[in-house]
């Protein structure tokens, strides 16, 4: 015990130094090899389990080794390498598309250089599809400026606001009233509105006038829209035998609500406007973070109750409306062409809310 005792070395106290110090050395000692315990315990015997021991971990760090060779190679083999087959079938595709061209540009070459009523025809077909062609881009052209409209008009209302400026709210009346023009839907609203603009004298009053009277009944179109879209998703997506058919008409009805929402508010998109519309949904619901309350809303009102009335499909259809009704509640924000004043704004919850009661009464009661 006392050799044991004087052959340990004695402990070193913690020092402090600095890392920077020039003075101060790393020494790494030498790895000194794994012995197995019974091999220090005992003599001969600890030898010879100690050779085995170091004998089984070569042959298994061979073994690893190996495996570690196979390794990347069945990596190496794993990886995509198009065959053949694949040129091939490239090649007759390209082929078979340049083949396409050269036929009809020698058609309509022959048919143009013909002088009877074959020419004629061509010539006024040409004719016809140029003049839809450029009717088309004037529509897309006219709608998206209508939506760079609108947004440039909410942008200097919340500035007239901001700065209580009663001649640039005035300003902002005027452009809302002939951008909403002369719609049947709003007549009574827009004879309201003029009887009592000459008695508004408050700055911020003007807007908030025009936002109960010209707005209010405006939104409560639109929340009656998003209701029924979300009311027909929920259907579909509950009743469609395969997916890809309700996620076709999800998306369908998606991009008909955005182009019905901004035309109720003046916008009259077409399809390039509709796209650039519903990118602009998008970037809104993300900067809101508003999937994740659509997710918390829908668990709020399908975890508490309806879950054990609700099927699978049920519940799958009540999700998607409800995704719908966000997409649509973030068109009216990006729509509408004044900021929220008087008007009540549409609510999500809201919307939720009714559509649920709707789907649970229809749904099977559970025994």
């Amino acid at each position: 015990m006392s050799s044991s005792s004087s052959a340990t070395p004695p402990k070193r106290l913690p020092q402090v130094f600095d890392v920077t110090d020039p003075a101060v050395t790393v020494e790494v000692a030498p790895a000194e090899p794994v012995m197995a315990p019974a091999a220090r315990a005992s003599g001969k015997s600890g030898d010879k389990v100690a050779g085995e021991k170091v004998a089984g971990d070569h042959g298994q760090g061979e073994a690893g080794s190996e495996a570690g060779a196979d390794v990347p190679a069945n990596k190496a083999g794993l990886r995509f390498r198009p065959g053949w087959g694949a040129v091939l079938v490239g090649a007759l595709t390209a082929l078979a598309g340049l083949a396409i061209g050269i036929a009809f540009t020698d058609f309509i070459s022959t048919v143009l250089a013909r002088s009877d009523w074959v020419g004629v025809a061509g010539w006024v077909l040409i004719g016809i599809a140029a003049c839809a062609a450029l009717v088309i881009a004037g529509r897309e052209i006219v709608g998206l400026m209508r939506l760079g409209r609108l947004a440039h008009l909410r942008r200097d209302a919340e500035r007239a606001l901001g700065e209580r400026n009663g001649e640039a709210e005035r300003s902002v009346v005027r452009r809302l009233r002939a951008t909403l023009g002369r719609r049947p839907d709003i007549a009574w609203a827009a004879a309201r509105f003029a009887e009592h603009e000459t008695d508004v004298r408050d700055p911020g009053d003007l807007l908030a006038l025009a936002d109960r009277e010209l707005m209010a009944p405006l939104d409560a179109a639109a929340r009656r829209d998003i209701l029924a879209s979300a009311k027909r998703v929920s259907l579909v997506t509950a009743l469609s035998p395969m997916p890809f058919i309700a996620m076709g008409f999800v998306l369908v009805e998606n991009l008909r609500l955005l182009r019905r929402l901004a035309t109720l508010y003046g916008g009259r998109p077409g399809f390039l406007g509709g796209l650039r519309l519903a990118r602009m949904v998008l970037v809104h619901i993300l900067a809101t973070g508003g999937l994740a309350l659509t997710d918390d809303l829908v668990g709020q009102f399908v975890g508490q109750d309806l879950v054990r009335r609700l099927s699978r499909r049920l519940g799958e259809g009540l999700f998607n409306g409800a995704l719908t009704a966000r997409i649509g509640v973030a068109a009216i924000d990006v729509c509408r062409p004044l900021p929220f004043v008087e008007a009540k704004p549409v609510r999500l919850r809201d919307i939720v809310t009714e559509l649920t009661r709707r789907v649970a009464s229809t749904a099977p009661q559970s025994r």
